[in-house]
């Protein structure tokens, strides 16, 4: 069977699609119609340059240095010069994937059609995606203003056959890997380095990763939250329908019904209509008695729509905001052929992507808080009502259960808590001044990135102990919703008695988590 295919045409590319390509499950094609567009702009541009039109980054330096006008024989080598200078990245190389979505989205803008490049190189670049060549491109050194320089930088090299790649998840020299393939590297007119630099496409493969993981936190939090409400005998009026309707914020309307239809059928749920005679009953002498029946449930119990609507939000608006980012001209200057335009601004600029990634990280550091305060209630025998201390099937105090695996929640928590203070704000004037407003997108990208990779641990945790506490009660009685994911994960699940290493039971239960599909098929999460 041929392997699906994402046709480029800088207008509808997804977070999906960005993801599938970078993995390797979809490959890419250019749109005839686009590559169309493409030709006008370069015919346009080719005119410009030889009517001796002062363009930037054609026939001037680059930054403050504009003013400094090329001769025509130089302006080839101009680019590489660019390329080779701002190659300047330091620390762990993105991920080869990451970094194959990065060439995925860069290639998306220029495919748009408004960036002058000729379609060779297109189609170059088109060839590096589909056979798999990764750029190696440190992650350090974008402060995301003239876009994503450094990082675009390293990129470029391997587009013109310098620097080194990963082919097959190898690192090599980049000019042996051509030869090797029989394939001339690219060699750049006017204009082309600029424009494969000029942009945001790093910042917007890393934010695209970051989503497409914290799409899946969320889908396992709604679940979660069922489920801790059924372990726990919780009270059905917190998630009814008039509840949520007279404060309707879109998340919280959407997370009450997930969790309403994933209880469904429950036989652990309480109902709020039959608790009135149960209290009434457990009635002694004296002005005051005390019940044994929870009244309301705790917070990270009862407030999960609550607090789960900005993160469901927030995933929604950083979605938005990034697939418009995808599909956008965003180097600097942009030919407009049909209207003989070439217009010098600063599309760039990554400060949309930067603000997002900012309230992404608030929001996975919102949904950690409450996975680590129910992992909490099922590990304290003071708070888990009646299950055993840290959930221990054996002998208290010779064995240990959860109690280690709880310091992993606690401090990745704490950590994610950290990673939500925002960088965004944190502009710092640069390129001798001449990019004095920065966006530090892209390290807001790669926190979120950060962020989504450690709630994964935190809220793998979480579902070992919902499976564990399920082990000991209310596992028969479980909803729809919850009875067939319970019966799905169960199928790969003993409960821990101390005989195996913690540290394995995790890393088989977060790649079932989060390197399968199982998640993607609950329609857990909204998309319009």
């Amino acid at each position: 069977m041929s392997q699906a295919v994402v046709v480029l045409n800088g207008n509808d590319l997804t977070i999906r699609d960005i993801v599938a390509i970078g993995v390797g499950d979809k490959q890419v094609a250019l749109d005839p119609a686009a590559l169309k567009r493409c030709r006008a702009s370069r015919r346009f541009l080719e005119e410009e340059v030889a009517a001796k039109r002062i363009i930037y980054g054609v026939n001037t330096s680059f930054g403050p240095m504009c003013n400094k006008i090329i001769d025509d024989a130089q302006i080839e080598e101009l680019q590489v010069n660019l390329i080779r200078s701002h190659a300047a990245g330091l620390g762990d190389p993105l991920k080869d994937y990451i970094a194959i979505a990065v060439m995925a989205v860069r290639l998306n803008t220029l495919v748009k059609g408004y960036s002058g490049v000729r379609v060779e190189l297109l189609e170059h670049m088109q060839w590096m995606i589909n056979q798999r060549i990764a750029a190696y491109i440190p992650e350090c050194g974008s402060v995301g203003a003239s876009g994503d320089l450094i990082h675009l930088a390293h990129l470029s090299l391997a587009v013109i056959g310098e620097g080194e790649v990963y082919y097959r998840g190898e690192l090599q020299d980049a000019a042996v890997l051509y030869r090797q393939l029989q394939r001339q590297p690219m060699r750049l007119s006017f204009k082309e380095g600029i424009a494969l630099m000029n942009g945001t496409s790093a910042m917007t493969a890393l934010a695209a990763f970051a989503i497409f993981g914290a799409k899946k936190l969320l889908n396992l939090s709604c679940v979660n939250g069922a489920f801790a409400l059924e372990i726990f005998g919780g009270i059905d009026d917190a998630f009814d329908e008039d509840l949520h309707r007279v404060k309707p914020h879109p998340g919280q309307l959407h997370v009450s019904e997930v969790i309403r239809h994933l209880y469904q059928g429950s036989g652990n749920i309480t109902l709020r209509s039959e608790m009135h005679e149960l209290i009434r009953n457990q009635k002694s002498a004296g002005p005051v008695f005390e019940t044994s029946i929870n009244v309301q449930d705790v917070y990270s119990v009862r407030c999960t729509p609550q607090v789960l609507a900005p993160v469901a939000e927030a995933v929604e608006q950083a979605s938005r905001v990034v697939e418009i980012e995808a599909n956008s001209s965003n180097d600097n200057p942009i030919i407009i052929p049909e209207k003989k335009k070439i217009i010098h601004g600063g599309n760039f600029h990554g400060q949309s992507i930067g603000f997002v990634m900012d309230m992404l990280c608030m929001a996975v550091a919102t949904l950690c808080n409450i996975s680590e305060r129910r992992t909490n209630k099922y590990l304290d025998k003071n708070l888990n009502e009646g299950l055993p201390e840290f959930l221990i099937p054996g002998t208290l105090g010779l064995t240990m259960g959860f109690m280690g695996a709880q310091y992993l929640a606690t401090s990745t928590t704490a950590e994610n808590r950290q990673l939500a203070n925002p960088v965004s704000t944190n502009s710092i004037s640069c390129n001798a001044s001449n990019q004095d407003v920065v966006s530090m997108g892209t390290v807001a990208a790669r926190k979120a990135f950060k962020s989504v990779s450690n709630a994964k641990h935190i809220v793998t945790l979480e579902v070992l102990a919902v499976l564990q506490a399920l082990s000991f009660r209310n596992a028969e009685r479980l909803g729809r919703g919850t009875g067939r994911i319970y019966q799905i994960l169960n199928n790969d699940f003993t409960p821990y008695d101390n005989s195996g290493i913690f540290h394995n039971e995790l890393v088989r239960l977060r790649k079932i988590l989060f390197s399968s599909q199982l998640f993607d098929d609950l329609l857990i999460y909204w998309e319009d």
